[in-house]
């Protein structure tokens, strides 16, 4: 007997290997990734018809294809679509009233044939015919759209909602009934909204009715109790009959903590302070401890806003006791602490201490309840933002909601000024080639905050006027975060900083950072660039030393040449000093120069 490939029973891994080769072809294009992807879907589609070993892990592989691919493109044609209904709507023809409604018709149709399956499309386009008028037009949508998708609960009550409005009581309340349904598969949520609308229609009788017979349903939960409770006190203005409903349900519901909240609220409105005290007792006693959490906390609260002084601190107490035994800290939760008092005397959002105090005691009330536990460094690094709202009774003051993820703090590095960013290597082990100023530049975060090498930084270095490297070795030292260095120099650099003078007078700035200023025979020089000075050039001087040193310069200025001044690099500024120099050595002598642009100067005079 033939069998054909594929068709074995064997054939799985065939199958899987074939769609991984598939997936593993390259796509250039555009055009080429959609004939990828159809080759991959219509591979999945024939693999998971034959009945194989692997035709279970074909079906998951193949469903995570569709949904990886076919969302985002579906994301991008429900948008495309959008946008036309829109520009239908907006009549941009600026035609008549009637063609545009034809427009806007075909294009829901036509919308319709791509996003069948999309609820919110159905009801745009049943609202959209209400909203012109077209009542009838608008059943038939929502018609369609059930049978589309029968389990649309929201397209139900948007129906019912329609019939409704427009006095059709009995087609909306068999919508309500198709909800119910059987009543074994009720939602809670369903028997609230008929309830209401029982309410709405029928009156208060019909609603009481149904409430009292649909209470044996399995999914009569203290919801519906507590919506008929609210609407018997708030609608029909009868607080005896809501506290019936209340007390049934706390037969039922003892064991819900949310129940027992609602039904604190309720006694509130009534100021029945004897029963607000007697329901807490009540379900206190029975709930265990690791659910009482939230109850205790509503007490607390309750004895602080209208208890005497007496009453709140044993409440206090009887908490504190009560929750040590669900946690590991045992004694230390019963100590007093300032949080209790920051507690007791708030009110609402007005706090007896600053807001920046009150972050400080809950991030130390964290810190005391695990002062005994293995904490996770990550977990202590991340700030009082990781503590829970109901540490201390009281919320925190910072405003990040509690559902933010934080980063993984263990993979920071800790700042240090004295290590390069991104190495983690000191900086004493890679300025050893500007070993020769320490005292200088003594922050060696100024040095190496630009991340640099060392060889960038010495051409830094060199290129660097003696001005502004005089002015660098003032600087203080910086704490924190620093400036990137290259940025800064190379914004120095481009800046018209003066480098010298030729006149009587030369500024300080101008000048070396120590040391009296070149002679003529320093100047003449072989050497063709200056180099850096030396680490004993650069130390810090007295300031009241440096302005006597200042004024005796300024003196010997006076009467100093031209040769006594630094050279410039400036290839002009050399020329005309080779020009000043010649018209005073004319006078006197001879005088040979070198090359004026290497800096290279001999001269001799006679």
């Amino acid at each position: 007997m033939h069998v054909l490939p594929g068709s074995d029973i064997a054939s799985g891994p065939v199958w899987v290997e074939y769609v991984t080769f598939l997936k593993s072809l390259p796509a250039l294009n555009a055009q080429e990734e959609s004939q990828r992807m159809t080759a991959l879907r219509k591979a999945y589609q024939k693999a998971i018809i034959n009945p194989t070993h692997h035709v279970e892990q074909l079906w998951k592989d193949y469903e995570n294809f569709e949904n990886s691919v076919s969302r985002q493109l579906e994301e991008l044609q429900w948008t495309a679509w959008k946008k036309l209904l829109a520009f239908e709507k907006g009549n941009p023809q600026r035609i008549d009233s009637a063609s545009s409604n034809k427009r806007i018709i075909f294009t829901y149709e036509q919308c319709l044939m791509y996003l069948y399956h999309y609820p919110d499309i159905w009801y745009d386009y049943a609202t959209w015919h209400a909203k012109s008028g077209s009542i009838d037009a608008a059943i038939k949508v929502f018609q369609r759209a059930l049978k589309a998708l029968p389990d649309s609960e929201m397209l139900r009550y948007a129906f019912a909602e329609l019939e409704e409005s427009r006095g059709a009581i009995q087609a909306a309340k068999k919508l309500y009934e198709g909800l119910l349904g059987d009543g074994v598969n009720t939602t809670a949520l369903a028997h609230i909204q008929f309830i209401r609308f029982l309410r709405r229609n029928e009156g208060v009788e019909a609603a009481r009715k149904y409430f009292l017979d649909a209470r044996k349903s399995p999914n009569f939960t203290y919801h519906v109790y507590v919506a008929y409770a609210l609407m018997a006190f708030c609608l029909d203005k009868d607080p005896k009959l809501a506290h019936n409903v209340f007390e049934a349900g706390l037969k039922r519901f003892m064991h819900e903590p949310v129940y027992i909240l609602e039904y604190t609220d309720f006694l509130s409105r009534l100021n029945d302070d004897r029963n607000i005290r007697a329901l807490f007792e009540r379900a206190l006693s029975s709930l265990p401890p690791e659910e009482s959490i939230e109850v205790w906390k509503r007490f607390t609260q309750f004895e602080q806003m209208y208890g005497d002084l007496d009453s709140m601190l044993k409440v206090e107490q009887r908490r504190k006791e009560a929750l040590s035994r669900t946690g590991e800290e045992g004694a230390s939760a019963l100590e007093g602490s300032l949080q209790d008092v920051v507690s007791r005397y708030s009110f609402m959002d007005l706090w007896p201490c600053s807001s920046k105090d009150l972050d400080h005691l809950v991030r130390q009330e964290w810190l005391a309840k695990n002062i005994n536990k293995k904490v996770d460094k990550s977990a202590l690094s991340n700030g009082p933002g990781i503590v829970d709202k109901g540490l201390s009774g009281f919320p925190s003051n910072s405003t990040t909601p509690g559902n933010v993820i934080y980063p993984d703090t263990s993979q920071m590095v800790i700042y240090d000024p004295r290590q390069k960013p991104g190495s983690g290597i000191s900086p004493s082990a890679v300025t050893s080639g500007a070993t020769a100023a320490p005292n200088t530049l003594s922050n060696p975060t100024v040095a190496m905050a630009g991340g640099g090498t060392t060889n960038t930084f010495d051409e830094i270095l060199k290129v660097t006027p003696p001005a502004l490297v005089a002015f660098l070795a003032n600087l203080p030292a910086v704490e924190g975060p620093t400036p990137n260095v290259d940025i800064v120099l190379s914004i120095c650099l481009q800046s018209d900083i003066p480098t010298g003078q030729i006149g009587k007078s030369v500024t300080p700035s101008t000048q070396m950072p120590a040391g009296p200023a070149p002679s003529t025979s320093d100047i003449s020089g072989s050497n063709r660039s200056h180099p850096i000075p030396s680490g004993s050039s650069f130390k810090p001087r007295d300031r009241k030393s440096q302005k006597r040193k200042d004024l005796d310069r300024q003196d010997d200025d006076e009467t100093s040449t031209v040769q006594s001044q630094p050279l410039p690099r400036d290839a002009f500024r050399i020329r005309q000093m080779q020009r000043a120099r010649g018209s005073t050595t004319s006078q006197t002598g001879s005088a040979s120069y070198g090359s004026a642009l290497s800096g290279d100067l001999s001269g001799s005079t006679s």
